[in-house]
């Protein structure tokens, strides 16, 4: 499932084409993909200029000068192709070419062409009001953004106060902070040398305040990047993510401990039906 960089970095790649560019015709191929669309989904796209594109989580936002947000979930295996751009050798993709699992596709009024590609539709599409987007139930409940200023070394302390929960689990908690998913908390705990299954309300203060310009650093590492291509994910040009090279524990089970001078290996464990990657000699 991609995790916030690698949205992040699909956002980035879709804002010169689709950022103050009209949507020329909106193309919906199927009636749903994890969930059904909205009706009439092309013809409320169609005609509309997208003001801004933010993100949300791990959910890509596009305000539409109708009033409403074109919000986008890439799922498990859901990609953003870009063709056509408008400046020349930008993009990946020269021309269009129709793939099978190609779902959803809105021509620019600058030449672009964007498709939503989703071969295992667990993706999603929603439209909804702009001015109730944060009371949309996708997007209601979630914590506040790892990079903002809202998620601060006080407030995290306090959200883990008296957590009986793992550390690993609390912060994958989507209410605690929103984005982070199993590769990016195993790998901000490994930095932070803390266990995956401490308590997290029985960590010291201090070691909790200090998980939050970890996170950040962990992050913005893996947005410059580009993200981590491990199965499905590629870049809105086409290209991998590469932040998978710098793993220093995630999908490392059995090799040495990256940290100088330890003689520990990478341990896998299970926690909540995921893997956890750590090293049980550094972090405690």
């Amino acid at each position: 499932m991609p995790e916030l960089p690698e949205v992040e970095t699909v956002r980035r790649g879709l804002l010169p084409v689709m950022e103050g560019a009209v949507i020329a015709r909106a193309e919906v191929r199927r009636p749903d993909l994890r969930w059904p669309f909205p009706e009439q989904m092309a013809e409320r796209l169609t005609g509309a200029r997208v003001t801004r594109l933010a993100r949300r989580s791990k959910y890509i936002l596009a305000e539409l000068d109708t009033g409403e947000t074109l919000i986008i979930h890439l799922g498990m295996s859901g990609r953003m192709l870009i063709a056509g751009a408008p400046t020349p050798g930008v993009f990946y993709h020269d021309e269009v070419v129709p793939q099978k699992h190609d779902h959803v596709v809105l021509h620019m009024d600058n030449g672009a062409t964007i498709t939503f590609n989703d071969a295992r539709r667990f993706g999603a599409m929603d439209l909804a009001p702009t001015d109730g987007i944060d009371r949309h139930w996708l997007i209601e409940k979630l914590g506040p953004e790892p990079l903002g200023n809202a998620f601060s070394e006080t407030y995290l302390a306090e959200a883990l106060s008296g957590k009986n929960t793992p550390i690993k689990s609390a912060l994958l908690d989507q209410r605690i902070v929103s984005g982070l998913g199993n590769i990016y908390v195993c790998e901000v705990l490994f930095r932070a040398r803390l266990s995956p299954t401490r308590k997290a309300g029985k960590i010291a203060r201090a070691r909790t305040s200090a998980l939050v310009p970890i996170v950040r650093e962990v992050l913005s590492d893996a947005i410059e990047a580009g993200g981590s291509s491990l199965r499905d994910y590629r870049q809105a040009d086409g290209e991998l993510g590469y932040f998978q090279h710098r793993f220093q524990v995630y999908d490392r089970e059995g090799e040495a401990c990256v940290t100088p001078d330890c003689s520990g290996t990478i341990d896998r464990i299970t926690q909540s039906g995921r893997s956890t990657f750590y090293c049980p000699q550094c972090q405690r």
